[in-house]
């Protein structure tokens, strides 16, 4: 499926597509460069599902917890810092990633091997007018 998110301002309808299309899938590996958009996705997706907790990038802390406003956990990755696989051992990825609970990973091509067979590719990429084409 391919979304278009024609500007900031409509980042929120494109957030919304992208819920009512997740289906039963819980882990999603979003590729894109830097400044492609994916902190700002999730953040936008995070808030669709009701997140009220401060959505920001997990850069240093690797990952961060929200809960949706059902009350469902949400963990959001950012692997960009990592830099041995060991690291990811050490935190526990399988816990979370095998928890059931929803999983956003940014810059998933640092664990490609750990992540689950069922992970949804989500790619992210910048036009040349601005806007973003997010596939998944």
């Amino acid at each position: 499926m391919e979304i278009k998110i024609e500007s900031l301002e409509k980042i929120n309808e494109a957030a919304q597509k992208f819920v009512a299309n997740m289906g039963d899938n819980v882990v999603f590996a979003f590729y894109g460069s830097m400044g492609a958009g994916k902190t700002t996705f999730i953040k936008s997706v995070c808030e669709c599902l009701g997140v009220e907790d401060v959505i920001n990038s997990p850069t240093f802390a690797i990952v961060n917890e929200y809960r949706s406003g059902s009350g469902e956990l949400i963990y959001h990755f950012d692997f960009y810092r990592i830099k041995k696989i060991e690291e990811v051992y050490d935190m526990g990825y399988e816990d979370y990633f095998y928890s059931g609970a929803l999983c956003f990973i940014e810059w998933p091509e640092l664990v490609e091997d750990l992540l689950p067979l069922d992970a949804v590719k989500v790619e992210i990429e910048e036009q040349p007018d601005g806007s973003r084409l997010l596939k998944f």
